[in-house]
C-alpha cells in the first residue's frame, strides 16, 4: 500500500461531515422523490457525500505517497481560534432572541463566523471561504429568499481564490447560470416551496 495522506484526510472528512448532517438531518420530513420533502435533498446530498468519501478512502490507500504540507504557525493558530471564535459567537447567537436563536440558526451563525476566522491565512481560504458560504446560503434562505442566497453564497466562495475576483463577469455569469438553473429544477419541476425573494 501507498498511502495518500490528503486523500485520507479528505475521506475522513467527507465521511464525518456526511454523517453529522445525517444525524441532524432526522428532525426534517423527507417525503418522497417526487414530492420531496425539506430533508430529502440534503439526505441525498450526504449519502452522496458519503459514496465520495469511500471513494477517495480507498484510493488514497494505493495512490500515495503523498504528504500533507506542514502548517505554519499563524495557519494552527487561526485554526484554533475560528474553533474557538465559532462556539463563542454560537453560544452568544443562541442566546439572542429572534433570527439568531431560531431552529439551528445560532449553529449555522457560529459555523459561519468560525470559518471567516480560519480563512484569514491564503492557504485556508481555499476550505473555509466555501464553507462559510455554504452556511451563509442555509442562514439566508428563508429571510432573504432562495435566489439572493444563491448569490451571497457564490459571491462568497469567490474569495476563496484571487483568480475569481479577477473575473468579475464570470461570478456574475455563474450567479445567473445557477439561479436560472435551481429556479427550473427547485421550483418549477419539483415544486420545492421556498420563497424566492425576500419577505418583507
Amino acid at each position: 500500500m501507498k498511502l495518500n495522506t490528503k486523500d485520507l484526510l479528505s475521506a475522513g472528512l467527507f465521511i464525518a461531515f456526511a454523517v453529522v448532517g445525517l444525524w441532524l438531518n432526522q428532525d426534517h420530513n423527507l417525503g418522497t422523490a417526487r414530492r420531496m420533502g425539506p430533508g430529502y435533498m440534503p439526505m441525498l446530498v450526504f449519502w452522496l457525500l458519503i459514496g465520495l468519501g469511500s471513494f477517495v478512502l480507498v484510493s488514497g490507500l494505493f495512490n500515495g505517497p503523498d504528504p500533507l504540507a506542514k502548517w505554519s504557525s499563524a495557519e494552527i493558530g487561526f485554526l484554533i481560534g475560528g474553533a474557538v471564535v465559532g462556539v463563542v459567537v454560537g453560544m452568544i447567537a443562541a442566546r439572542i432572541p429572534g433570527f439568531p436563536s431560531a431552529g439551528w440558526n445560532a449553529l449555522g451563525i457560529g459555523l459561519f463566523v468560525g470559518c471567516l476566522v480560519a480563512a484569514v491565512p491564503p492557504g485556508w481560504r481555499a476550505l473555509f471561504l466555501p464553507s462559510a458560504a455554504f452556511t451563509l446560503f442555509g442562514l439566508t434562505l428563508e429571510p432573504l429568499g432562495f435566489l439572493v442566497a444563491i448569490v451571497v453564497t457564490v459571491i462568497c466562495s469567490a474569495f476563496a481564490d484571487k483568480e475569481h475576483l479577477e473575473r468579475p463577469l464570470g461570478v456574475a455569469g455563474l450567479i445567473a447560470f445557477l439561479c436560472a438553473l435551481c429556479w427550473a429544477i427547485f421550483i418549477r419541476y419539483l415544486d420545492i416551496r421556498v420563497p424566492l425573494w425576500p419577505q418583507l
